[in-house]
This record gives C-alpha cells, sequence and structure tokens, in this order.
C-alpha cells in the first residue's frame, strides 16, 4: 500500500531558518542515534539547535547542566559519548557539531596520531 503524504498544515511547512539550524536525516537512517545514550542525545539535539552555520557554539557546563537538567557527571559523559562517536568536537567551551560524512576521513587521520613515546621511539631516542 502506498502512502501519498500530504502536509496537514502547508502553511506552517517547515523551512531552513536562516540561523542554520536543522538535524541531519543520517542520524537516524544510518542509526548513529542507536549509538547514544538519552543524555548524549539531548546533548546533541541542543547543540545542532543552537550551532550557526558550520556547527559551532559555546556554553559552559554549568549552563548546558541547568538548561538540559542534568548534573555535572552526567554531562562530562553525555559529551564524551559525542566525542568518541565522532559527532561532536569540543575545546572548553566551544562545541563543533562534525558532519556525519567526515566521520571515516576523520578515523583515518586519526589513526596516524602517535603517542610522544611512539614519536621518540621513532626517532630512536625510546620513552622509557
Amino acid at each position: 500500500m502506498t502512502v501519498h503524504k500530504q502536509p496537514l498544515h502547508a502553511h506552517l511547512i517547515r523551512r531552513v531558518p536562516e540561523q542554520f539550524s536543522w538535524i541531519d536525516q543520517r542520524l537516524v537512517q544510518q542509526r548513529y542515534i542507536d549509538q547514544l545514550s538519552h543524555p548524549a542525545a539531548v546533548l546533541y539535539l541542543f547543540l545542532v539547535t543552537v550551532g550557526d552555520n558550520r556547527g559551532l557554539s559555546y556554553y559552559g557546563d554549568k549552563t548546558l547542566c541547568k538548561r538540559l537538567q542534568m548534573d555535572t557527571s552526567t554531562l562530562v559523559e553525555a559529551r564524551s559519548c559525542l566525542i568518541r562517536r565522532q559527532l561532536v568536537a569540543y575545546r572548553d567551551p566551544l562545541y563543533q557539531v562534525l558532519a556525519l560524512d567526515c566521520r571515516k576521513e576523520a578515523a583515518v587521520v586519526d589513526q596516524g596520531v602517535s603517542s610522544i613515546g611512539q614519536i621518540l621511539q621513532q626517532l630512536g631516542g625510546g620513552a622509557r
């Protein structure tokens, strides 16, 4: 059975607003959201909503905890989850929501990063 979708309220069809804020459907279609805890998904939604056209926003932990009704440890864990999943980058207090299609490229770049000890060993100095 084919469903013909028609807007229920044609005069209220959403459009990408000037401040940009839009959620990429691949978040659901490619199951990125399935890998997130509830607090991480809430933080991601907030960051997508407040981010500019480059995905940048800055909010301090105290403000985020209050706005998202989280304690500090929950916020830190949610942020760490988003960083591990390469959905956001963070350098206090700046957040960047990352493009979903850049995740594989970022993983390749990250694999080339060495620790100081590894670099010293490669140079013959050894880190002991």
